[in-house]
């Protein structure tokens, strides 16, 4: 048999039991003590899950109590001076105050957080001082096989790769490559390893995801002098080099010429990689098969990964052979067992982490005449197959709309500077207007009340009265404080992309198909299975009820196509692109039914756009074509007297600067507090004429910023964006924080505005 193998698993628990145990020691009521028992014993079944099920290869150091990168950070003492670090092992108040911010006499802000490749998982960003010495500060690695040793599993531990590490950081302000501290960060990659082989750990997997992207030689060059140095660490220790995304392509013969014991490819995405991975493979070395895709939520054609696994048999046996998924199943919802709500059909095309471990175990042991084996290979074929065939994938009369789509629905009338002469004409705004994002705090009586809808323990009519009495207060509240563009605050929605999904055609939700998306915070990836179109309108009431009750314009909210499309768990029998356009063309008919409903600004939100980039530099530019004429579908049927915004987080926006421009969004929103407004010179340089908000605190950490803090951002962001297209906001929505904190920064936020208006405009009139 093939060796069952697994790169990572979802750190949540089946009830989110990560979630709150995490959010009951961030509010006191859970020890220190408590949470690592708690976290310990969610550990211990994870292990003993995967062990039953019949995984070779269990990975250990896959879990975190926030994020694997942040982990790897506080492992080689890369923490930022402004912590305070004494130097000694570090502690959870540590880990939280870099993930989180800290409070206390002074303020400590949080490491910048990013998107995980092109996945909607949120890393936090390293940060290297021009002196960065490394140390074995944590030994959280060593500690968690020492964990799963005590029950009697030998894990095989994880840990991100050196190279990958220092390209996920942020180097010095005077610039200059990370790699430029590799020297001093291998010799604390060489003890550990050294110290997990003294541990009894026989396999340690590596993971370097930066060789599924188009590289400089210099990486491909730091590769090869890392890998030399880290064979050499720990004699009988067996190294497995991972990537995962997408194939290696031109890095594969460089992943393949390193001394490590096996390489990890991905075949999901990188299917392409197998047969010249069998022409290099050298003598010796295994190769792990990523058949079974942990990226998404269908079942394996076991067909197609059995014809990849025979080849790889073939040309090297059976026990150089590991089958394993694409990439962690951390990107994927823990069990199907829960998903009572999805018909029997449709959950029998599925497989979320459990169903893919056993998937795993399955195909390794398949050939050799197990008759519970075959069964379960029958039992795919026979899902597969109906999926295939099933009426319910394809909607005759989308596909008929989609083919009469012309080049003009592509485009708005005018442009932006000229739509936004006919847009003020009819509004008054302050010199430097204010807004928010879109949510406003979700309290615990709002979820209730949705819950009980859902089980008929509520009526539509009460439910409606509850929501708008909701609006009501949020209404009321940012007229008391002064914001010039107002929002309904979102009180009806549970997620932004759920929300739209249980609404549409071609669309599938589920219980609890929770995924992390960064700390405590999980989403629940709906699944489009079939051909999407929008039987009725879906946010019109709530945003024309808002309307209402101000004079001031107030935002109709919608999730654009592409982040629809990239935060859900999307068909793999139809080209992206054609889902995404089939999404765009039903928020299209939205638009058009708030426009005539009286709402001249909508908002239509592209937070994944940078996110869906192709790691690829070959595949960006169709992938951004398509992404932005979807955008400009839902978006070209407002008249020139409609205002379009949208917003985009966690974004490096310099290398799409061509696409953001093209989208001919009037006012975009960025992300910008955490990295210091940073972002908004490649607005600049590029001549951007459209307006922008940069937000001006960041909503992830729960610090309230103070009035001096956000007047700081904004005089930055005016010194790069004229006034006269610039917008004060938060960075994100606000769902996830509570009142007390929302309060007195928005108050803080619109005081920061007014002061920088009055000074801007004191020394150029003209200007306002």
């Amino acid at each position: 048999m093939s060796i069952a193998s697994i790169l990572g698993y979802p750190r949540i628990g089946r009830s989110r039991e990560l979630k709150r145990a995490l959010e009951g020691y961030w509010s006191g009521r859970l020890s220190s003590e408590q949470l690592l028992a708690d976290t310990a014993a969610l550990k211990a079944d994870r292990w003993r899950q995967q062990q039953a099920a019949g995984i070779q290869h269990i990975p250990s150091n896959d879990f975190s109590l926030y994020d694997h990168v942040l982990d790897t950070a506080l492992t080689v003492g890369a923490v930022p001076a402004r912590f305070g670090w004494s130097g000694a092992a570090p502690e959870l108040d540590l880990m939280f105050a870099m993930a989180r911010g800290s409070k206390g006499e002074v303020e400590v802000a949080p490491l910048d957080m990013t998107k995980w490749f092109d996945t909607n998982y949120h890393y936090l960003v390293p940060e290297l001082a021009a002196d960065q010495s490394f140390t074995l500060a944590s030994r959280k690695p060593i500690d968690e096989f020492l964990e799963a040793k005590a029950l009697g599993i030998t894990t095989r531990p994880v840990l991100l790769g050196p190279v990958t590490f220092l390209r996920l950081s942020k180097g010095p302000a005077q610039g200059g490559s990370t790699l430029g501290f590799l020297d001093r960060l291998l010799p604390v990659y060489a003890e550990l390893l050294s110290e997990l082989r003294q541990a009894g750990a026989t396999w340690v997997q590596i993971d370097e995801p930066c060789l599924s992207q188009d590289v400089p030689v210099e990486v491909l060059e730091a590769l090869e002098h890392a890998y030399q140095k880290l064979g050499q660490a720990a004699p009988g220790l067996n190294l497995l080099l991972a990537s995962y995304f997408a194939g290696m392509g031109g890095n594969l013969a460089t992943a393949l010429a390193l001394p490590v014991d096996a390489v990890h490819l991905d075949l999901v995405r990188g299917a392409s990689d197998l047969d010249p991975a069998l022409q290099l493979v050298p003598e010796g070395m295994a190769l792990s098969l990523g058949v079974v895709d942990g990226h998404n939520v269908w079942r394996t054609d076991p067909d197609q990964a059995l014809g990849q696994i025979q080849r790889a048999v073939a040309k090297l046996g059976e026990d150089r052979v590991l089958v394993a998924p694409s990439c962690s199943l951390l990107h994927v919802p823990v069990s199907l067992e829960a998903e009572t709500g999805l018909d029997q059909e449709l959950r029998s095309w599925l497989a979320f982490a459990e169903e893919k471990v056993a998937e795993v175990c399955c195909l390794a042991r398949a050939g050799h005449g197990s008759p519970e084996v075959e069964a379960r290979l029958a039992e795919s074929r026979e899902a597969c197959a109906d999926r295939r065939n099933s009426p319910r994938v394809t909607n005759p009369a989308v596909r008929a709309r989609m083919a009469r789509v012309t080049p003009d629905q592509f485009a708005r009338p005018g442009d932006g500077p000229g739509r936004r002469l006919i847009w003020r004409k009819g509004v008054s705004l302050s010199p430097l207007p204010t807004t928010t994002i879109g949510s406003f705090p979700q309290v615990p009586e709002l979820r209730q009340a949705r819950a009980k809808l859902r089980r008929g323990e509520l009526d539509q009519s009460h439910y409606e009265q509850l929501m708008k009495a909701e609006i009501r207060r949020v209404v009321r509240f940012q007229e008391e404080i002064g914001l010039d563009v107002l929002v309904h605050g979102e009180p009806e929605r549970n997620d932004m992309v759920e929300y739209f999904a249980e609404q549409l055609d071609g669309f599938a939700t589920t219980q609890q198909g929770w995924v992390q998306s960064y700390g405590s915070r999980c989403a629940k990836p709906p699944i489009v299975f079939g051909d999407v179109s929008r039987p009725h309108p879906m946010t019109v009431l709530w945003a024309v009820f808002a309307q209402s009750l101000t004079a001031r314009p107030v935002k109709g909210m919608l999730t654009g196509p592409v982040t629809i499309l990239q935060w859900s768990f999307v068909r793999d029998d139809l080209e992206r692109s054609q889902t995404c356009a089939q999404i765009a063309m039903a928020l299209r008919d939205e638009v058009a039914d708030l426009e005539a409903a009286g709402i001249n600004v909508i908002q239509i939100d592209e937070p994944a756009l940078r996110e869906g980039l192709p790691l690829h530099r070959t595949e960006q530019p169709a992938y951004l074509r398509w992404a932005v004429d979807s955008f400009r579908l839902t978006a070209a049927g407002a008249g020139a007297h409609t205002q379009i915004h949208t917003h985009m987080c966690y974004s490096e926006f310099e290398d799409i600067m061509g696409a953001i421009a093209e989208l001919d969004a009037d006012v975009l929103y960025i992300e910008a507090a955490r990295s210091g407004m940073s972002l908004l010179q490649a607005f600049a340089d590029h001549g951007y004429t459209n307006e922008v908000g940069p937000g001006v605190y960041d909503i992830h950490s729960p610090l309230v910023p103070s009035v001096e803090e956000m007047v700081a951002r904004l005089r930055k962001a005016a010194s790069v964006i004229p006034l006269d297209q610039l917008w004060a906001n938060p960075d994100c929505g606000l769902k996830t924080r509570g009142w007390a904190e929302v309060e007195p920064s928005l108050r803080n936020l619109v005081s920061a505005a007014r002061q920088v208006a009055a000074e801007l405009t004191a020394v150029s009139p003209a200007s306002s």
